[in-house]
């Protein structure tokens, strides 16, 4: 059932059709799954699937100073990226906590789009606004744009043959490429959220259902909310509002790796360097439940034995390992590879290890 009362994407109609079921997300009335979570999820993992990903936020900004602006209020490097480079990164607050992860394309020297999460786009706005300077306009380009990722082994021919386009397949993970797609001014960018390969393409709003048909026509699987977010946690990737927030610096996260202490000083630069000196007193682990069928779940307290270590952040039934798989904030004398833990599942006490975050996907 469909809320009037929530925002809806361009290809609401289209999701309405296939009668997917929707939820409220961020305030979006979006799919949450089409003919099930397990099976969605797997059919990205062999082949190809769609999401619609409209609800994310995606601003421009141009102007002399652009760059400058980035740089200072984010923690990668904006001065690395050529254009038609893009860089995952973070919005930081002045005591290094996340307000948002991010993805910055370069178009031009002093011109970028900006994708931004649903649940904090008007934050994330007004934040860049507070800081804006008079030579950089700033455009909110959401509502004139359609976003589809198109996910899986099979997703880079997909497109690049929908295109017409073979150059398409060679271009390198995050790096995109502004061209056409069923006669509508198209972005590729070899990105996206799954662990898989694929493209996420921004689009015109007024073409976003034709193009959304014509990849399913080609044999995309559409997919909804729910297999998006089992495919990010196999694949160890944070979501905002579990594994980080204001709060959670890079550093807890295990997030340094978008974080460049060497470049001139950002907001929060000094915290997370701080944070960094001292050490983190929790650290985010990947864990496996390989012998239960039981699904941790974002809250679920962690153990080993009588001592409480952590708490899961996001959980979920694997759909490739079959079992339970979850990421937890772990006290570091707890958090090594290895390590034999219990997770407190409806009263009882579920037995799991802790791995790497990049080792929940394998089977």
């Amino acid at each position: 059932m469909s809320d009037n009362n929530l925002l809806k994407t361009p290809l609401h109609a289209a999701h309405l059709a296939l009668k997917a079921r929707m939820v409220d997300f961020a305030g979006w009335d979006m799919p949450v799954l089409y003919t099930g979570i397990l099976e969605e999820a797997r059919a990205v993992r062999a082949g190809v699937g769609l999401f619609d990903i409209s609800h994310m936020g995606r601003i421009h900004l141009e102007g002399s100073g652009a760059t400058a602006l980035l740089q200072s209020l984010t923690t990668n490097n904006v001065e690395t990226l050529k254009p038609s480079e893009a860089q995952y990164s973070l919005l930081t607050n002045p005591d290094g906590g996340v307000i948002d992860d991010i993805i910055i394309y370069r178009a031009a020297d002093e011109e970028y789009w900006v994708v931004i999460n649903a649940s904090n786009a008007q934050k994330d706005i007004d934040w860049i606004t507070q800081h804006l300077p008079d030579s950089v306009a700033l455009e909110d380009w959401s509502s004139r744009t359609a976003m589809i990722a198109v996910q899986g082994p099979n997703a880079p021919a997909v497109v690049a043959e929908l295109a017409k386009n073979a150059a398409l397949m060679e271009l390198k993970r995050f790096q995109y490429h502004q061209g056409d797609l069923l006669g509508a001014t198209t972005i590729f960018c070899r990105t996206g959220y799954t662990g898989e390969d694929g493209f996420e393409i921004i689009v015109p709003a007024e073409s976003a259902e034709e193009i959304w048909n014509a990849l399913v026509a080609a044999g995309g699987v559409p997919c909804g909310l729910g297999a998006r977010d089992a495919l990010r946690i196999e694949a160890g990737y944070p979501l905002y509002g579990h594994e980080i927030d204001d709060t959670t610096t890079p550093v807890e996260a295990g997030l340094m790796w978008v974080v460049d202490l060497n470049k001139p000083v950002f907001t929060g630069h000094q915290k997370i360097r701080d944070v960094k000196a001292k050490g983190s007193a929790t650290r985010l682990v990947g864990l496996t439940l390989p012998t239960e069928r039981l699904v941790p779940r974002q809250g679920f307290a962690v153990y080993s034995g009588d001592t409480l270590v952590g708490h899961v952040t996001s959980g979920v039934f694997s759909p490739m390992r079959n079992h339970g798989v979850a990421m937890a904030y772990i006290a570091k004398e707890f958090a090594k590879t290895g390590t034999a833990l219990q997770i407190e599942i409806r009263s009882k006490r579920a037995n799991a290890v802790v791995v790497p975050k990049k080792s929940l996907l394998q089977s």
